[in-house]
């Protein structure tokens, strides 16, 4: 089967500048992507789509492909990362190539493993899936969440769980942010949906700099235990 790795980065940021090549404990964050990408033996290419001149010399360097440069239509802050994908898919079918799967893997994913991109293919194969993604778990039943109003009034947003023990409740999932294994026909629209579970620490979302600093020590921790 031939699979394709996407890392979509742009070249704007809004929130941390220049997020995408900033230095990670001693490199351009984009390029743990990669190089994870790479060293997995799952791909038949690995490429980054970047409106970026700075991020595809970098992607160039450490190993990936940038055989076009991403359209402005795509590098916008509103475009959807379905159409950052279909555009790409777009692309090779003009140089005459395509791909029975894709992995969407997020440029700003230090904490990604090998493990995690196998596993997660695996499942796309063996299930027969559209789509798989990696989860963590809410460390809190989300049924008793609260809200606060603009006095300090604190309310239940689910009252008819008042009194239900948390125990009681089905446990939840997050979005990890790192990466999305997809069959191409369907891409990030098909409904066959699967996940898999992996812990807190070894996912972070990193928007600002307090998420940076979060991810770098969560990378050294699992460093220090063999995981990355």
């Amino acid at each position: 089967m031939v699979s394709l790795a996407i890392i979509p980065a742009r070249g704007g940021s809004k929130r941390i500048s220049r997020k995408n090549v900033k230095f990670f404990l001693g490199k351009p964050i984009v390029s743990y992507s990669i190089e994870v990408a790479l060293g997995s033996g799952l791909f038949d290419e690995v490429m980054v789509s970047t409106d970026d001149p700075e991020i595809a010399e970098v992607a160039l360097a450490c190993g990936a492909k940038v055989p076009f440069m991403r359209s402005p239509e795509t590098a916008n802050d509103f475009a959807p990362l379905a159409d950052v994908i279909e555009e790409v898919k777009e692309k090779y079918l003009a140089l005459g190539r395509s791909f029975e799967n894709i992995c969407c893997i997020l440029p700003t994913a230090p904490l990604i493993t090998v493990e995690s991109l196998q596993k997660g293919y695996e499942l796309l194969i063996g299930k027969g899936a559209d789509s798989v993604r990696p989860l963590v778990r809410f460390g809190y039943a989300i049924e008793r969440a609260l809200k606060m109003t603009g006095e300090g009034r604190v309310e239940m947003l689910h009252p008819e769980h008042k009194y239900t023990r948390s125990q009681d409740l089905d446990p939840a999932f997050h979005d990890a942010g790192q990466f999305y294994w997809m069959k191409s026909a369907c891409c990030l629209r098909g409904d066959n949906r699967f996940g898999f579970e992996i812990s807190e620490v070894e996912a972070q979302d990193i928007d600002t700099e307090i998420d940076w600093k979060m991810a770098e020590l969560k990378y050294q921790y699992l460093n220090q235990l063999g995981r990355t």
